[in-house]
């Protein structure tokens, strides 16, 4: 009797520790891992063995990519990004946010610090040059933030006097064109490294006027409606891209292919009416992606 007890207990033991291990691969399963199938030797491959993504954005934009309370980047770069790591079979949990200003957003691209970049990343020929796009998925345009009440800057040819000076970023898009309207880009054009610090010197009157993408604005803007408006139309149109190796045409096809999907699944519009669609900015038609 004794022998025949210990070994039910011994079975019942053996049955726990089977339990356990299937339970152990149902959580492995629940990574998404066992659910995709990618190409040998393809980004989207290497990326779901590893189970862990690098992914580059802004952390001072609010409605695309600001860095909050819970420590993490929020808004609707790092909605689409997560998106598209889903889609790679990849938890959240396991993103790695990479802090992305415009200046370096090639360089963490060609330096292999990041997998992607999903950073209000204008699409442009020069930069096409080192990396490649997917996309795009969203198109802003260039506008100019001034201080409440002040009416003397009306758009960007305000500034052809030599008297205004305006605040952008190192590296963007942006600090370029506004060139193209200042008289004197040695003594009006004032570039830091984010755009909070261009905020920070516009409400203390270190400069005139704040100039990037509206999308971006209108989030300073809503965070602070005491403080800002715009001034004038947008100037441009900004076509934003997800950054990725040149030549790795699998791994852009994939993201062309998930943010079609996305437009077609609504939550590409759910992303935006969750971060940047809150500041009255309106998201239009979703744009074709570009396969070159």
């Amino acid at each position: 009797m004794r022998i025949t007890r210990i070994a039910a207990l011994a079975a019942a033991a053996t049955l726990a520790l089977g339990v356990t291990a299937c339970g152990g691969d149902d959580a492995g399963d629940d990574t998404g891992a066992g659910d995709k199938s990618f190409a040998a030797g393809s980004t989207m491959e290497r990326l779901n063995k590893a189970q862990a993504i690098k992914v580059g954005t802004k952390f001072d934009q609010p409605g695309f990519g600001q860095k909050g309370l819970s420590d993490s980047p929020e808004g609707f770069d790092v909605e689409v990004a997560k998106i598209i790591v889903k889609e790679l079979g990849i938890p959240e949990s396991k993103i790695e946010w990479v802090e992305t200003p415009s200046k370096v957003r090639e360089d963490v691209i060609v330096n292999d610090t990041v997998d992607m970049v999903v950073a209000t990343y204008t699409i442009n020929d020069a930069r096409k040059e080192r990396i490649a796009f997917a996309g795009p998925y969203y198109e802003a345009g260039q506008n100019i933030m001034v201080k409440k009440g002040d009416t003397s800057i009306t758009g960007p040819d305000s500034f052809k006097d030599g008297a205004k000076k305006v605040c952008s970023v190192t590296g963007s898009t942006p600090a370029e064109e506004i060139k193209k309207y200042v008289k004197d880009v040695g003594s009006q054009l004032v570039l830091f490294d984010t755009y909070d610090k261009c905020r920070d010197a516009l409400k203390g009157g270190q400069v005139d006027a704040v100039t990037t993408d509206n999308v971006i604005l209108l989030g300073f803007i809503a965070k602070d409606e005491e403080s800002f408006q715009l001034a004038g139309d947008n100037f441009t149109k900004e076509p934003y891209g997800i950054g990725v190796k040149k030549d790795d045409t699998a791994f852009r096809d994939f993201i062309n292919d998930t943010l079609e999907t996305a437009y077609s699944d609504g939550s590409w519009k759910k992303a935006w009416d969750d971060t940047a669609g809150k500041f009255g900015a309106e998201l239009g038609e979703a744009p074709a992606v570009n396969r070159y």
